[in-house]
């Protein structure tokens, strides 16, 4: 009998903490919940990738950038690509997009993505590195209206210039797209070919509070968010235009 009693209350016990995981699983996967978390995430990005694109733009290692900055069309920037091997594995990160208007030479986004599914091939070292790509072209900047886009095959990419005595007149300015890295603080050429790089739709909607698309965001203007307002600034600061 009371052996029953034991089996009996476990099988309570079971069913209660069963029911709460349920709750807990309803509540933190509402939709509610996970707008909010996709907006706090958004917010964070843009501050991290403001950070980023400041600690690129500083340090002799960085003339050729700046000056590349000033023919950019548009700017990737991801604070953090994760990889898992040293030269070859799997790679991932999130960033955000911002373009300028050639018409009015204002810059405008950001709007938020996903790079990965690819493996990269690394020159400096570290597991952790900051990515920024700049697109040199209106192909190159356009192709991010896309819902993906593959470096390498829908747009033409290369290793922007680097290091001592690198000099922004030795770029491929053929190309779509430059691509810099930076890791542990110091510049490094990155090869981006095969990546890539998809919208992230969730964090767009959350960061403006609605349907959100890259077109809305970068060409149509029908949607702001005042946070952006301190990135947008400080891009234009280097990289000219308002």
């Amino acid at each position: 009998m009371k052996q029953k009693k034991v089996r009996s209350f476990m099988v309570r016990m079971l069913v209660v903490v069963a029911a709460s995981f349920l709750v807990w699983g309803v509540v933190a996967f509402s939709p509610s919940n996970v707008l909010a978390n996709d907006k706090r995430e958004a917010e964070q990005l843009v501050e991290t990738s403001r950070y980023t694109f400041e600690n690129f733009t500083s340090g002799m290692d960085a003339k050729p950038f700046r000056d590349l900055l000033k023919k950019a069309r548009g700017i990737f920037i991801c604070p953090q690509m994760l990889r898992g091997a040293f030269v070859i594995g799997a790679s991932g990160g999130t960033g955000i997009f911002v373009a300028k208007e050639p018409q009015t030479d204002t810059w405008l986004g950001p709007a938020f993505y996903t790079i990965g599914e690819v493996s990269f091939g690394f020159q400096a070292g570290g597991d952790a590195s900051e990515i920024i790509m700049l697109a040199m072209t209106e192909r190159g900047a356009n192709a991010m209206l896309s819902s993906g886009v593959k470096l390498g095959a829908d747009v033409s990419v290369a290793v922007g210039p680097v290091g001592a005595g690198a000099d922004a007149s030795t770029a491929n300015f053929s190309v779509d797209i430059l691509t810099f890295a930076r890791s542990k603080g110091l510049y490094g050429g990155v090869s981006l070919k095969g990546a890539v790089i998809k919208i992230r739709e969730g964090l767009n909607n959350a960061y403006y509070g609605q349907t959100a698309s890259p077109t809305d965001i970068l060409v149509r203007k029908n949607v702001n968010n005042p946070q952006a307002k301190g990135l947008l600034g400080t891009v234009a600061k280097y990289a000219g235009g308002k």
